[in-house]
């Protein structure tokens, strides 16, 4: 019983995109939005704009450690 569990955790994967469930595996959603909060801010700061708009896609701040550490694996 042991082994078999063991095999299941090893070959655990979560669930691939499906159109018709939203809800799962938001992951590259949340990345994508990460890393258009960031560009969108640097666009508007360029230009002396208002980055007010930009707030629309900050959703996740736990990559902001990671931002500052110089290890964060998205370009931005």
């Amino acid at each position: 019983m042991s082994d078999q569990i063991d095999e299941k955790i090893k070959n655990y994967r979560t669930a691939p995109f499906d159109a018709r469930f939203p809800n799962t595996n938001q992951t590259r959603n949340c990345f994508q939005n990460y890393l258009d909060f960031h560009r969108c801010n640097k666009a508007l700061s360029a230009k002396d704009q208002d980055t007010a708009p930009c707030d629309w896609y900050q959703r996740v701040q736990k990559w902001d450690e990671q931002l500052e550490a110089g290890t964060f694996p998205g370009k931005i």
